[in-house]
């Protein structure tokens, strides 16, 4: 899955959700649902962050082979800083889910912009 999102089209967080879903049903059926709430919550907050913090928009890949990963990227050069959230819950929290819930994380570098990437193991069942 590939998929484009214009700067602050936040509205498209969700159809990325949907997107995800799709591709994790038929990479693992209904066995998947547990994979699919976690991953979808990560994609959702790295897609988020990405539109908020970077303001050029985002590119968000999705690949499943024995595991999920998903990559988003964006066009600013610095790198995310993981914080503690705030009182009102509604910044902070990106990161610090990535990090506790997926098996495996990171930020990769690109000429213009990063990537931050998660995977989720497990494969079908």
């Amino acid at each position: 899955m590939e998929r484009k999102v214009r700067p602050a089209d936040l509205r498209a967080v969700g159809e990325v959700r949907s997107e995800l879903r799709q591709l994790l049903s038929r990479w693992a059926g209904p066995a998947s649902s547990d994979l699919a709430e976690i991953a979808t919550l990560l994609t959702s907050e790295l897609v988020t962050n990405a539109l908020v913090h970077a303001k050029g928009g985002a590119i968000v890949r999705a690949t499943v082979t024995d595991r999920l990963r998903v990559e988003v990227r964006d066009f600013a050069s610095q790198p995310p800083e993981p914080r503690a959230p705030t009182a009102d819950g509604t910044s902070g929290r990106g990161l610090m889910l990535v990090r506790s819930l997926a098996d495996a994380w990171g930020v990769r570098s690109h000429a213009v912009g990063k990537s931050v990437w998660f995977e989720l193991g497990g494969g079908p069942a």
